[in-house]
Protein backbone atom coordinates (compact mmCIF):
# COMPACT_ATOMS: atom_id res chain seq x y z
CA UNK A 1 0.00 0.00 0.00
CA UNK A 2 1.38 3.40 -0.89
CA UNK A 3 2.11 5.93 1.84
CA UNK A 4 -0.51 8.36 0.54
CA UNK A 5 -3.27 5.74 0.42
CA UNK A 6 -2.34 4.63 3.91
CA UNK A 7 -2.52 8.26 5.08
CA UNK A 8 -6.04 8.63 3.64
CA UNK A 9 -7.22 5.41 5.27
CA UNK A 10 -5.85 6.63 8.63
CA UNK A 11 -7.76 9.88 8.14
CA UNK A 12 -10.95 7.88 7.72
CA UNK A 13 -10.06 5.79 10.80
CA UNK A 14 -9.42 8.97 12.79
CA UNK A 15 -12.81 10.56 11.96
CA UNK A 16 -14.89 7.38 12.38
CA UNK A 17 -16.12 8.30 15.91
CA UNK A 18 -17.53 11.55 14.48
CA UNK A 19 -19.26 9.72 11.63
CA UNK A 20 -20.79 7.21 14.05
CA UNK A 21 -21.88 9.93 16.47
CA UNK A 22 -23.46 11.91 13.64
CA UNK A 23 -25.41 8.93 12.32
CA UNK A 24 -26.46 7.27 15.59
CA UNK A 25 -29.29 9.65 16.55
CA UNK A 26 -31.29 8.45 13.54
CA UNK A 27 -31.64 5.10 15.31
CA UNK A 28 -31.37 6.17 18.94
CA UNK A 29 -33.19 9.50 18.95
CA UNK A 30 -36.67 10.43 19.93
CA UNK A 31 -38.09 11.73 23.15
CA UNK A 32 -37.64 15.15 24.68
CA UNK A 33 -36.30 17.81 22.28
CA UNK A 34 -33.13 19.57 23.44
CA UNK A 35 -34.80 22.95 22.99
CA UNK A 36 -37.77 21.84 25.11
CA UNK A 37 -40.15 23.05 22.38
CA UNK A 38 -39.09 26.67 22.88
CA UNK A 39 -38.78 29.30 20.19
CA UNK A 40 -35.96 31.74 19.50
CA UNK A 41 -36.55 35.47 19.47
CA UNK A 42 -37.47 35.24 15.79
CA UNK A 43 -40.51 33.13 16.74
CA UNK A 44 -39.12 29.92 15.22
CA UNK A 45 -38.04 26.81 17.11
CA UNK A 46 -34.51 26.95 18.46
CA UNK A 47 -33.56 23.50 17.10
CA UNK A 48 -36.74 21.56 16.42
CA UNK A 49 -38.19 18.19 17.39
CA UNK A 50 -35.50 16.26 15.52
CA UNK A 51 -32.76 17.16 18.02
CA UNK A 52 -33.39 15.19 21.20
CA UNK A 53 -31.48 14.50 24.40
CA UNK A 54 -31.67 10.76 23.77
CA UNK A 55 -30.22 11.18 20.28
CA UNK A 56 -27.50 13.51 21.54
CA UNK A 57 -26.33 11.30 24.41
CA UNK A 58 -26.80 8.14 22.34
CA UNK A 59 -24.63 9.60 19.59
CA UNK A 60 -22.03 10.72 22.12
CA UNK A 61 -21.91 7.24 23.65
CA UNK A 62 -21.75 5.45 20.30
CA UNK A 63 -19.03 7.74 18.95
CA UNK A 64 -16.94 7.44 22.11
CA UNK A 65 -17.39 3.66 22.20
CA UNK A 66 -16.30 3.49 18.56
CA UNK A 67 -13.05 5.23 19.45
CA UNK A 68 -12.43 2.87 22.36
CA UNK A 69 -12.95 -0.15 20.11
CA UNK A 70 -10.57 1.43 17.60
CA UNK A 71 -7.97 1.81 20.34
CA UNK A 72 -8.05 -1.90 21.12
CA UNK A 73 -7.76 -2.70 17.39
CA UNK A 74 -4.95 -0.21 16.68
CA UNK A 75 -3.41 0.99 19.96
CA UNK A 76 -0.32 2.46 18.27
CA UNK A 77 -2.51 4.96 16.42
CA UNK A 78 -3.60 6.60 19.68
CA UNK A 79 -0.64 6.05 21.97
CA UNK A 80 -2.65 5.29 25.11
CA UNK A 81 -6.18 4.60 26.27
CA UNK A 82 -6.65 8.02 27.88
CA UNK A 83 -5.79 9.80 24.61
CA UNK A 84 -8.03 7.46 22.63
CA UNK A 85 -10.99 8.03 24.98
CA UNK A 86 -10.53 11.81 24.98
CA UNK A 87 -10.10 12.00 21.21
CA UNK A 88 -13.16 9.82 20.56
CA UNK A 89 -15.25 11.84 23.01
CA UNK A 90 -14.19 15.16 21.44
CA UNK A 91 -14.77 13.93 17.89
CA UNK A 92 -18.24 12.66 18.84
CA UNK A 93 -19.10 15.80 20.81
CA UNK A 94 -17.86 18.03 18.00
CA UNK A 95 -19.93 16.15 15.42
CA UNK A 96 -23.07 16.49 17.52
CA UNK A 97 -22.49 20.16 18.34
CA UNK A 98 -21.80 20.88 14.67
CA UNK A 99 -25.09 19.22 13.78
CA UNK A 100 -26.92 21.27 16.44
CA UNK A 101 -25.41 24.49 15.08
CA UNK A 102 -26.56 23.44 11.62
CA UNK A 103 -30.09 22.87 12.90
CA UNK A 104 -30.09 26.24 14.62
CA UNK A 105 -29.01 27.96 11.38
CA UNK A 106 -31.57 26.03 9.33
CA UNK A 107 -34.35 27.14 11.69
CA UNK A 108 -33.16 30.77 11.33
CA UNK A 109 -33.36 30.32 7.55
CA UNK A 110 -36.93 29.03 8.04
CA UNK A 111 -36.10 25.63 6.55
CA UNK A 112 -38.45 22.90 7.75
CA UNK A 113 -37.26 19.81 9.63
CA UNK A 114 -35.46 17.45 7.30
CA UNK A 115 -34.92 20.05 4.58
CA UNK A 116 -31.48 19.85 3.00
CA UNK A 117 -28.86 22.57 3.42
CA UNK A 118 -26.08 21.64 1.01
CA UNK A 119 -22.68 21.95 2.67
CA UNK A 120 -24.00 22.68 6.13
CA UNK A 121 -25.53 19.21 6.54
CA UNK A 122 -22.51 17.40 5.15
CA UNK A 123 -19.63 19.43 6.57
CA UNK A 124 -20.79 21.26 9.71
CA UNK A 125 -20.44 18.17 11.88
CA UNK A 126 -17.03 17.39 10.39
CA UNK A 127 -15.58 20.86 10.87
CA UNK A 128 -16.77 21.07 14.47
CA UNK A 129 -15.40 17.58 15.22
CA UNK A 130 -12.00 18.43 13.76
CA UNK A 131 -11.91 21.72 15.69
CA UNK A 132 -12.71 20.13 19.06
CA UNK A 133 -10.25 17.26 18.55
CA UNK A 134 -7.42 19.49 17.30
CA UNK A 135 -5.71 19.98 20.70
CA UNK A 136 -5.49 16.21 21.27
CA UNK A 137 -4.56 14.82 17.85
CA UNK A 138 -4.83 16.37 14.45
CA UNK A 139 -4.47 15.38 10.84
CA UNK A 140 -2.30 16.74 8.07
CA UNK A 141 -3.85 19.35 5.79
CA UNK A 142 -3.98 16.76 3.00
CA UNK A 143 -5.94 14.38 5.21
CA UNK A 144 -8.34 17.17 6.20
CA UNK A 145 -8.91 18.10 2.56
CA UNK A 146 -9.55 14.44 1.79
CA UNK A 147 -12.21 14.29 4.53
CA UNK A 148 -13.80 17.55 3.33
CA UNK A 149 -14.09 16.05 -0.17
CA UNK A 150 -15.33 12.55 0.72
CA UNK A 151 -17.57 13.34 3.70
CA UNK A 152 -20.44 14.80 1.64
CA UNK A 153 -20.58 11.61 -0.43
CA UNK A 154 -20.45 9.41 2.68
CA UNK A 155 -23.14 11.57 4.29
CA UNK A 156 -25.42 11.38 1.26
CA UNK A 157 -24.88 7.61 0.96
CA UNK A 158 -25.58 7.02 4.63
CA UNK A 159 -28.73 9.17 4.51
CA UNK A 160 -30.00 7.38 1.42
CA UNK A 161 -29.34 4.02 3.09
CA UNK A 162 -31.19 5.15 6.24
CA UNK A 163 -34.08 6.34 4.07
CA UNK A 164 -34.25 3.01 2.20
CA UNK A 165 -34.20 1.16 5.55
CA UNK A 166 -37.12 3.28 6.76
CA UNK A 167 -35.10 4.99 9.46
CA UNK A 168 -35.43 8.45 7.89
CA UNK A 169 -38.40 10.03 6.18
CA UNK A 170 -36.29 11.93 3.62
CA UNK A 171 -33.34 10.64 1.55
CA UNK A 172 -31.01 13.59 2.18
Amino acid sequence: MTASLSSLLWAFWYILPAYVANGSPVLLGGGLPIDGGRNWRDGRRILGDGKTWRGFFGGLACGTLTGLVQYFLTPDFYGNLKTAALLAFLLALGALLGDLIGSFLKRRANLPRGAPAIGLDQLGFLIAALALAYPVKTLSSGQIIFLLVVSPFIHWGANYFAYRMGWKSVPW
